[in-house]
């Protein structure tokens, strides 16, 4: 019998002063990169390579210190216990709380399972309350994950957890080499790392002595994978900690519904901050007329004088590219994807030498070049249609040519570092204008932002979707949330306008007189009225296949079979199979078979059955099928 392969220990160095001098100031006269070194050991008794690397520490100062008997340079097996007690645990002190914060604090009890709902308006101060509750739990010696929804939120994160604390940090997310994943993942197994930060992938990490579970921003779908296998990571996360029997901390200024709903029920400890940390006033919020085109008047002369007053304007509008579609002004042909039912989008960029254009479907990732004339009646009457963040771009320069004009995208953040390089200069506070798409509504704070401009908000108003509202008022209060979160006056009250087309929707009405969580007990009614989630649960049994009438017969055997092991019934309802939203995607065919119950056991049972005999039988070359169980998408 083969013996068991032995993992070696991970080892860790650190370098250790022998004893805490007072700095010399004569002695280090010509050496002060060394006085400054030293003075940091003194601080922190202990510095790791991390660090070494944070201050600047360079190897000739630290082989300088050694032979003059002031350091020395210890290795021993890592563990996360021997890091957080070899050196102090935070770096600077924590902030004083004020008392809904201090409240929340004293709320969460660390030595069995509760999942809370940290609800707090934007800038009320959560991160503080994470930080604070994370330093009890390292002073347990035991471990925490951080998820953040977006890779842009890790940069961001990690500086501020690496200011307070005196740890190392872990980062898992998906711009990783696989390299630096798996070395990350073993050094996580071997518990070098007392705290993790990453996007959802890094709920599976194996912590091996885990004590918090904090979920940032838990209402956004980015949590939600959605290729391949299906999972919410924000659901594991309920389920791991259950497990372990440790806290959950759910955090948001704009609850999913069901969150708020499981709060509701006292499925949830609700602990909320209503007001902000620096006591700093919401921005006031405005709707105006959209303009024929871009921006409205009004608008532009709030810009204006945003400017003049030092301060930086956003610019939100949640679509990418030039203009949504390109249409012949002849005969009306649009610009369609030829692997999808999708327009495609017309997108524009700058060379050195001249400006280009190509046409981009969001869905397969498609590219052509855009057509000088119409391919159906040769007309050269082509028109953009509609306005995406290049236009708006191209717009605001012409307008504020003296400013500086950020876009932020998924196609101006391609290359490496581009995305911190924009955040360092939006962070200088220097005045600006930002153009941006949702990747600037999640957990950002720039601390001059004055002024707030949202378009195409309309198309939320009227989606086929049901979640659509929700994730209207979402947007909605993220970004806004963005706005005036730093004291400038009160002569420099900040204020967001929304272009609008539907000033009057009663919709918008409540989330502007009111808050959000007015909006959202609005929608949990309508949602209880139409039986929809949270109240029912839903799950799609998805479908693709080269041939539509392929795909559409196995999602009619798929339901025969699942009607003959529970009957259709008032609390188990079949729908389908039916095209998906957009049936035809990279030139194969995509159909849903829809189950709604009321029963998540009834669900759990049908689904063991239905998934049994799917996977047993012979399936027709080139399909596949997964089960998505409680989808954010239809």
């Amino acid at each position: 019998m083969r013996k068991p392969v032995a993992i070696p220990q991970e080892k860790i160095s650190k370098w250790h002063i022998i004893e805490i001098n007072p700095t010399n100031q004569e002695a280090f006269k010509r050496a002060p990169k060394q006085q400054e070194a030293l003075s940091l050991f003194n601080k922190f008794k202990a510095i790791n390579k991390e660090q070494l690397k944070e201050y600047k520490i360079s190897t000739a100062t630290l082989k300088a210190l050694c032979e003059k008997g002031l350091i020395e340079k210890r290795t021993s097996t890592a563990s996360f216990s021997a890091l957080v007690q070899a050196s102090p645990i935070l770096k600077e002190e924590p902030l004083t709380l004020n008392e809904e914060q201090n409240q929340a604090l004293k709320s969460i009890i660390y030595n069995k399972f509760n999942t809370y709902l940290l609800d707090g308006v934007t800038g009320s101060g959560k991160t503080e309350v994470y930080l604070q509750a994370i330093h009890k739990v390292l002073a347990q010696n035991k471990q925490v994950l951080i998820l953040v929804p977006e890779i842009g939120l890790t940069p961001q994160t990690v500086s501020r957890f690496k200011q307070r604390f005196n740890v190392p940090i872990a980062t898992v997310h998906s711009n990783l080499s696989d390299k630096q994943r798996f070395n990350i993942w073993q050094s996580i197994r071997h518990d070098q790392y007392p705290i993790v930060i990453g996007t959802r992938s890094s709920i599976f990490s194996p912590l091996n002595n885990l004590g918090l579970i904090v979920v940032d921003e838990e209402h956004d779908t980015s949590y939600k994978q959605q290729e391949g296998v299906r999972y919410n990571a924000r659901d594991i996360a309920v389920v791991r900690a259950h497990k372990l029997d440790i806290p959950l901390i759910l955090g948001s200024a704009t609850p999913a519904l069901e969150t708020l709903h499981n709060a509701i029920e006292a499925r949830y400890q609700h602990l909320t901050l209503r007001k902000r940390a620096t006591n700093q006033t919401l921005p006031t919020i405005k709707c105006v007329e959209t303009a024929k085109h871009g921006l409205a008047e009004e608008a532009i002369t709030a810009i204006r004088e945003t400017i003049k007053k030092q301060q930086q304007v956003l610019v939100f509008i949640n679509r990418r590219g030039f203009s949504p579609t390109l249409i012949c002004q002849d005969c009306k042909w649009i610009s369609q994807c030829d692997q999808c039912d999708n327009p495609m989008t017309l997108h524009k960029y700058q060379t050195n030498l001249s400006r280009k254009e190509y046409l981009h479907c969001h869905r397969c990732d498609h590219r052509t070049p855009t057509p000088k004339h119409c391919p159906n009646c040769h007309s050269s009457y082509l028109h953009a249609l509609g306005t995406g963040t290049q236009r708006e771009e191209q717009e605001l320069e012409k307008l504020f040519c003296d400013t500086p004009i950020l876009r932020i995208d998924r196609d101006s953040t391609t290359r490496k570092g581009s995305l911190d390089s924009m955040f360092k200069q939006i962070n200088t506070g220097e005045p600006c204008i930002i153009i941006g798409t949702q990747m600037l509504a999640k957990g950002h704070h720039f601390a001059n932002l004055g002024l707030g401009i949202i378009l195409g908000l309309d198309q939320s108003f009227f989606s086929s979707d049901f979640r659509g509202p929700e994730r209207m008022g979402q947007l909605l209060t993220q970004v806004s949330g963005r706005i005036g979160r730093e004291n400038k006056g009160a002569s420099n009250i900040a204020q967001v306008i929304i272009q609008t087309q539907f000033t009057d929707h009663p919709l918008l009405q409540q989330l502007l007189a009111q808050n959000y969580h007015s909006f959202a007990r609005t929608l949990l009614s309508e949602r209880q009225l139409t039986a929809m989630p949270p109240y029912e649960f839903i799950t799609i049994i998805r479908c693709h296949a080269q041939s539509p009438a392929i795909a559409e017969q196995f999602l009619r055997q798929a339901r025969r079979q699942a009607e003959d092991t529970i009957a259709p019934s008032p609390s188990l309802q079949y729908l389908g199979p039916i095209p998906a939203a957009i049936a035809k995607r990279n030139n194969r065919y995509h159909f849903l078979l829809q189950i709604k119950t009321s029963s998540r056991n009834q669900r759990q049972l049908l689904l063991q059955h239905l998934c049994r005999y799917l996977e047993s039988s012979k399936q027709p070359h080139g399909l596949h099928w997964l089960v998505d169980v409680d989808p954010l998408e239809f």
